[in-house]
């Protein structure tokens, strides 16, 4: 492939982040019916890489999606994933968490939904929720019960949450899961434009809620939450993508170039079939082509 989006995109350990120094919009050379060829040509591939992981059934993938309101994380997973085997790919999203969430450790509804051995799993939104929107609204946190007080998670609770992220995922990392992590970076005057087309296309009412319009409010809050959880956490063992999300096209063709390229990193082998197991295919077939 001429374009290599994983390099342009992916963030570096230890790099001095800023979302500003990130585009929203793509102006390279690809064009918008070549991106959409691709995005075509590349589900194919997608699709035999997902069949070889199953077969091979030594690792699993899970891919971490999180973005601003109407980035366009669930079309990307429909038009990224559409052609897998469903048998293999798990899509889980996570809202608030229930009573008896509550009740346990913040990642502990993740750990239930990661994807096991030979499957794909895909959070759309995750255990990052904890260090966004709890973050810009930190009263969520004392629901947790272990605090009581919003003054009490200061610099060190959050340094606590980053830590406890990193170790959750080199730990899943340390044991066969191959981790990628996407941003869809939409800007601020696109997600407007989205809102408004949901509210006047009557085919999209139901995807928008006045509490979007609230949650928008605090765009620069949430700007900063995503800028610091992405420094802290974009490690080699899960590294973040930052893709630019204006263009629901470009944005597609990124993201499955980036998980096809986490894939084929992983040296997946179809099993191999002993000469005894050969012999029996053999001893079958000739069976088969016996029958009337």
């Amino acid at each position: 492939m001429s374009h290599n989006f994983s390099d342009d995109f992916r963030i570096k350990e230890d790099s001095k982040f800023r979302i500003k120094d990130h585009p929203t919009t793509y102006e390279g050379k690809l064009k918008k019916a070549e991106g959409k060829e691709l995005l075509k040509q590349e589900k194919e591939k997608l699709s035999e890489l997902q069949e070889k992981l199953y077969a091979d059934g030594s690792q699993s993938l899970l891919i971490v999606l999180q973005a601003m309101d109407a980035a366009g994380k669930d079309s990307l997973i429909e038009h990224v994933f559409g052609g897998v085997n469903p048998q293999g790919c798990e899509v889980t999203s996570f809202k608030g968490p229930s009573t008896k969430e509550y009740s346990h450790d913040f990642i502990w509804r993740h750990y239930l939904a990661l994807p096991a051995k030979g499957k794909i799993g895909i959070f759309n939104r995750s255990h990052y929720e904890s260090v966004l929107v709890c973050k810009v609204h930190p009263e969520y946190n004392l629901s947790e019960k272990v605090w009581t007080d919003v003054k009490q998670l200061d610099d060190q609770f959050w340094e606590n949450r980053y830590e406890s992220i990193r170790n959750f995922e080199k730990h899943l990392s340390n044991n066969g899961t191959k981790i990628v992590k996407i941003f869809l970076n939409v800007s601020r005057e696109e997600q407007k434009q989205r809102f408004l087309d949901r509210i006047n296309e009557e085919d999209k009412n139901w995807k928008f809620s006045s509490a979007d319009i609230k949650e928008r409010g605090y765009w620069e809050d949430y700007q900063k939450a995503y800028e610091e959880a992405i420094r802290q956490t974009s490690t080699e063992a899960a590294p973040w993508f930052v893709i630019p999300a204006d263009q629901k096209w470009f944005s597609r063709a990124a993201a499955i170039q980036v998980i096809i390229d986490a894939l084929e990193a992983m040296n997946l082998e179809f099993p191999e079939v002993s000469a005894e197991e050969r012999n029996a295919l053999l001893e079958s077939k000739i069976q088969l082509e016996r029958e009337s």
